[in-house]
């Protein structure tokens, strides 16, 4: 069933899922973030689900952590779970292929959750970007393991430092994407990967996706939680206050005295 912030469409055995909150540029809310979580644990236990794919609408994939929200966090009743955190279970430990289908701009968690898709094709328009310095805060999801791993110490250290922009075609060479599809093509591309693994047994596909993530698992999920205190410690700090005052005043952070 569609959610309002995810639509969910499937094609024979292949299922896809695409943020759907293009005037936000896709960013992630609460909303988002249990939606996706639910749709991944959904198609986990579809016995009818080989293969999984997430895009965006719109022109962007994914533009990180929606701002305005971390700057005035939604408060639940005790013991109820939402957010980041259950998105990342579901994402780390999900046990089928994953094709992530870039359409447009990834940032934050657009570019950290590319890292636990199985393969990554990119639109000519792609742009990656990790900003978690500039926002006076640190990095999340796993990345500080998986990214190395990934693309190489210098790129990651560079990626997480800067807060650069990384364009489609280097995002191909650093290995954060596979290939650089046809101009607005980049879901058919995706599609057409899919459609050469979802005929395949799916007990077949469960295992070598579970063989393939254990050896990492522990090591990942440790970083994440590592990740999420030094976060939780930096976030409402005053650099992080002085990004989101200048995020909200559309105008450069000034740092220079932090």
């Amino acid at each position: 069933m569609n959610d309002p912030v995810l639509k969910v469409a499937d094609e024979g055995r292949i299922r896809v899922l695409t943020l759907n909150r293009p005037a936000q540029l896709n960013s992630m809310n609460d909303a988002l973030y249990d939606a996706c979580a639910v749709a991944l644990m959904d198609a986990a236990d579809d016995p009818g689900v080989a293969v999984v794919i997430l895009t965006g609408e719109g022109r962007a994939f994914c533009a990180g952590q929606d701002l305005a929200e971390m700057a005035d966090r939604p408060v639940y009743p005790k013991g109820e779970r939402h957010g980041f955190v259950p998105f990342m279970e579901a994402l780390e430990s999900f046990p089928k292929p994953l094709i992530a289908a870039v359409n447009g701009l990834g940032v934050g968690i657009g570019l950290t959750m590319l890292p636990y898709c199985d393969l990554v094709f990119i639109d000519p328009t792609g742009r990656l970007r990790a900003p978690f310095v500039t926002l006076g805060v640190t990095a999340e999801a796993g990345s500080t393991v998986l990214l190395p791993a990934l693309i190489g110490w210098a790129n990651a250290a560079e990626v997480l430092y800067t807060g650069r922009w990384v364009d489609a075609p280097t995002a191909v060479a650093y290995g954060l994407a596979r290939e650089v599809s046809a101009p607005g093509k980049v879901l058919d591309r995706a599609l057409e990967a899919a459609a050469l693994i979802a005929p395949n047994p799916i007990a077949s596909l469960v295992a070598t996706k579970q063989l393939l993530i254990t050896a990492r698992f522990e090591t990942v999920r440790a970083a994440r939680l590592r990740e999420s205190a030094v976060f939780d410690g930096l976030e409402g700090g005053p650099a992080n206050l002085e990004a989101l005052a200048a995020f909200r005043e559309k105008r450069p952070a000034d740092f220079s005295g932090l």
